[in-house]
């Protein structure tokens, strides 16, 4: 009878040790990347994929987000694992100023990788009397979605020019309603902070010739004394349908941020796998990931499980150590 009972329990108790085992074993992580026309979601889609090939019990789920600071913002309340972040937004959060002044300096995230450089683009139709950032007084212009990294650089690029929100009409649009209002002629101009070519300038540009304004050398220099994360920043000719000549503006790079809570061999992992891919992942055609580009200008100290793939690469980076209520750390000089 006992016999007769265990054979009935069996296909029971290999049923749930199966589910419990596969459970156990496969990783999924919340990935936090912008608007389905930047090249944040271009990046963390591409990357899902390629691990999904690769075969490994880890999974990306690509979340769409409104940017940089909603990104840090759900990293610190754990409601993602893994984000793309602007370095300009990262260095705020990180020391708590700026958007986060009201919270503090940034605890339970640190830096994996830097991935490639983010151009500045202000965009205007080809036919606009806009030539320069100064003509944009009057205008309806998009600044980027609340909560994005792109509404700090418009708001800094406007200032550096003598301008303010105040003086311009602006919208609050993401990248993709943004083209869109430009299509249909509701906006004048829009900011777009993300690796060129980007997906939404392309749309556009396929649809309604449109120009590029370039930011003046000196001013350039201002920004780069005032503000951390900046850096110059060159938009070949050809990137967009029409663009003949090439566009000097400024740059920021695009930092991938993990929870310290995420295991550091899953980081690891992440880490070599993006270098390893680095080149079938949508990036800035004039950044090759190098690890010095990678460690090189982040405000903020590292995943053990990336400094663990550095170490490897004989690099020294400083580490997060993942503790409740520890500042994060400012990285290597």
């Amino acid at each position: 009878m006992k016999l007769f009972k265990l054979l009935l329990l069996l296909p029971l108790i290999v049923l749930l040790t199966g589910c419990g085992g596969e459970k156990s074993s496969s990783t999924e992580i919340r990935f936090g990347t912008g608007g389905t026309g930047g090249m944040y979601y271009a990046y963390g889609t591409e990357l899902a994929k390629e691990i999904q090939a690769d075969g490994r019990k880890i999974s990306l789920d690509v979340k769409t987000t409104a940017g940089s600071a909603a990104n840090l913002r759900l990293l610190r309340e754990k409601f993602l694992d893994v984000a793309i972040v602007q370095s300009d937004t990262l260095s705020n959060a990180v020391e708590g100023t700026g958007a986060f002044a009201g919270v503090g300096p940034g605890v339970g995230y640190a830096a994996v990788a830097g991935l490639y450089t983010e151009a500045c683009q202000i965009v205007v139709p080809k036919n606009s009397p806009i030539m320069t950032v100064n003509d944009l007084v009057g205008k309806k212009v998009s600044v980027g979605e609340q909560e994005s990294g792109v509404l700090q650089n418009a708001e800094q690029i406007l200032m550096a020019h003598g301008l303010t929100f105040e003086m311009v009409e602006p919208m609050y649009l993401s990248f993709t309603d943004a083209a869109q209002a430009m299509e249909q002629g509701q906006i004048d101009a829009c900011f777009i902070t993300a690796g060129a070519p980007t997906e939404a300038v392309l749309s556009l540009a396929m649809h309604k010739e449109v120009r590029l304004l370039s930011i003046a050398p000196d001013i350039q220099n201002n920004m780069m004394k005032l503000y951390k994360g900046y850096t110059r920043c060159t938009i070949p000719a050809n990137s967009y349908p029409g663009q003949t000549e090439e566009i000097s503006t400024i740059g920021v790079k695009a930092v991938l941020v993990a929870s310290t809570d995420l295991k550091d061999d899953t980081v690891d992992y992440l880490t070599k796998f993006i270098f390893k891919n680095a080149a079938k992942l949508p990036h800035n055609t004039s950044d090759t990931l190098t690890t010095e580009y990678a460690v090189g200008d982040i405000p903020a100290s590292f995943h053990a499980g990336a400094a663990k793939f550095y170490e490897a690469q004989g690099v020294k980076v400083n580490v997060y150590s993942g503790k409740s209520g520890e500042t994060v750390k400012a990285s290597q000089d």
